[in-house]
């Protein structure tokens, strides 16, 4: 199996967004090495009589009763708003630029 060199690790640390240092660097370098020699020799065992599992031990929801009960009032919810309009809270903009938001 392929190492990884010392510009994959820079590369995968720029696309996480992570600031490393040049010694975080090395220590990072020889740490993802050292996973992927693992991998390599669990990649060697002899799997093929093993069944393939997404889990190991047996799982069962429990789930609660739906139970239909009344739910908060709007003035109660739309009260504690820093602003609202018409019983809807009133929030800026997410997406788009400033020219497409609507004046509040």
């Amino acid at each position: 199996m392929a190492s990884l060199s010392r510009s994959d690790v820079e590369h995968v640390a720029l696309l996480a967004r992570l600031g490393l240092t040049e010694a975080e660097l090395l220590l990072l370098e020889g740490q993802l090495n050292h996973i992927l020699e693992q991998y390599a020799k669990l990649a060697e065992l002899p799997t093929e009589s093993i069944p393939p599992t997404a889990q190991v031990i047996e799982l069962e929801n429990i789930l609660r009763e739906d139970v239909v009960t009344a739910s908060l009032p709007v003035e109660a919810v739309v009260g504690g708003a820093a602003d609202s309009s018409g019983g809807y809270i009133v929030v800026s903009a997410v997406l788009g630029d400033e020219s497409e938001r609507a004046p509040r």
